[in-house]
């Protein structure tokens, strides 16, 4: 499996409310490799529910595309933070994001289950979206159609479909307001 890539010195920062509550990031290595994958197979279970395959083949699935998920991630947007969220160096998702001109782009973000709806999410997106209008800039991602709970967040932080969806995944962007950027 790919490595990741060097850390950012200048890596993103949790808002200070979250470090007040003993919140972190951190930079993501090889030995996170294995609570990722169980991140990636929580984030499809819902999807793959119906699926009929036995747990080994479905296993077997799950890895083979988180694999390909990484390789692509790495290869592709090397230049981006890899983070992990914890709390009191409890795992709670992560956060993969490219802060470049012309948008910042939320490559992936996840949360395990018993992290989400209790506003992490939330404030981790603000402070994006902070960071990106302190230099005039916008955030995009991507947003699986399937998930409706995400696309909501999304819609509630200001972010609004654009063109360009290929129908499992739906575009979204936010554009800072003119007096902030």
């Amino acid at each position: 499996m790919l490595p990741f890539p060097a850390a950012r010195a200048d890596r993103f920062a949790l808002p200070a409310a979250l470090v007040d509550t003993g919140h972190a990031v951190r930079p993501l290595g090889a030995s996170d490799l294995p609570w990722l994958r169980a991140l990636y197979a929580e984030s499809r279970a819902d999807e793959l529910a119906g699926v009929p395959w036995p747990p080994q083949m479905l296993q077997a699935f799950l890895d083979q595309q988180f694999q390909a998920q990484h390789a692509h991630y790495v290869q592709h947007y090397a230049e981006a933070d890899f983070l992990a969220i914890e709390r009191r160096d409890r795992r709670l998702g992560r956060l993969y994001l490219l802060r470049a001109a012309p948008d910042h782009l939320i490559v992936d973000i996840g949360l395990f289950a018993q992290a989400r709806g209790q506003g992490l999410g939330s404030a981790v997106l603000r402070q994006i979206q902070a960071d990106a209008a302190a230099l005039g800039r916008g955030v995009a991602l991507h947003v699986t159609s399937t998930n409706s709970g995400a696309r909501r967040l999304y819609e509630r932080l200001g972010f609004v479909e654009v063109p360009g969806g290929d129908g499992l995944y739906r575009p979204m962007r936010w554009d800072a307001p003119a007096a902030l950027s």
